[in-house]
């Protein structure tokens, strides 16, 4: 069977006067985005077109959920109860959904953002807490989860669908987590040692961690972010050097997922 991968984006994440990422850029070039949906950015307008900007583009749509944190832009860990992440899921699933169905266009998956997404990737509490409120909105929608994480496990206590993800511009620890954006080496900026990378996380089902040894992944979505320098340019290096190698990009909700 022909190797395939998806490749994600976070978009959607300008909000009033302030424009952020390159989502008419970057949304042709991927299979899945990832819209932000009020809380860490973005505002109705925007998920809106972001929407219809996947809809053109036949790029799977789904929600991309924060700590309200619009200041810290997600990356700051809240003094939040499972019940409160429980709900602030809820909410901002629901919010993208409207824009989905008044837009003709399916909400295939739920991706955490930011400190969420590295804590429930640890914390086993927090990954139920938001693994129970994608199956209350929709037993159908597809999470992603960082590769060998505790959503994983999660997602799998819940009965959903899942599938594994993997960075293709962060750094890993040896623990399989990622490297924090403050720590030096955390975020990588060369399109193709991104290429080569995601080549490798495919293929070898591995990546090299920043504090020695590797690191096993099991990939289903390989993400780019929408805000790192070059963004862009590091995609269509990813797309040229996975098409060099054979390997088909496809939306992983076209496709089986674990679970």
């Amino acid at each position: 069977m022909a190797l395939e991968v998806d490749l994600n984006c976070d978009m959607g994440e300008s909000f009033g006067a302030y424009t952020l990422g390159l989502d008419e850029e970057a949304m042709p070039l991927v299979t899945s985005a990832n819209v932000a949906c009020g809380f860490h950015a973005s505002d109705p307008g925007t998920m809106r077109r972001t929407v219809r900007l996947a809809r053109r583009h036949g790029v799977a749509v789904g929600a991309h959920p924060s700590f309200p944190d619009r200041v810290g832009f997600g990356r700051r860990a809240l003094a939040a109860s499972p019940e409160e992440i429980r709900d602030d899921v809820t909410y901002q699933v629901g919010a993208l959904w409207a824009f989905c169905r008044s837009e003709g266009v399916p909400l295939c998956h739920v991706k955490p953002h930011g400190a969420l997404y590295n804590l429930a990737a640890t914390d086993a509490r927090l990954a139920d807490a938001v693994a129970g409120a994608v199956r209350a909105v929709d037993p159908g929608l597809v999470m992603v989860c960082l590769s060998r994480s505790e959503q994983v496990q999660a997602a799998r206590r819940a009965g959903l669908r899942f599938v594994e993800e993997a960075f293709a511009d962060r750094a890993y620890t040896r623990a399989g987590t990622l490297v924090p954006r403050g720590q030096p080496g955390a975020v990588l900026e060369d399109p193709a040692e991104m290429a080569e990378r995601v080549v490798r996380m495919v293929r070898q089902g591995t990546v090299a961690a920043l504090d020695g040894g590797e690191v096993a992944l099991a990939p289903r979505t390989v993400c780019v972010h929408g805000d790192t320098p070059g963004a862009v340019a590091a995609i269509r290096a990813i797309r040229a050097r996975l098409e060099a190698e054979g390997i088909a990009l496809r939306p992983f909700t076209a496709g089986g997922t674990g679970g």
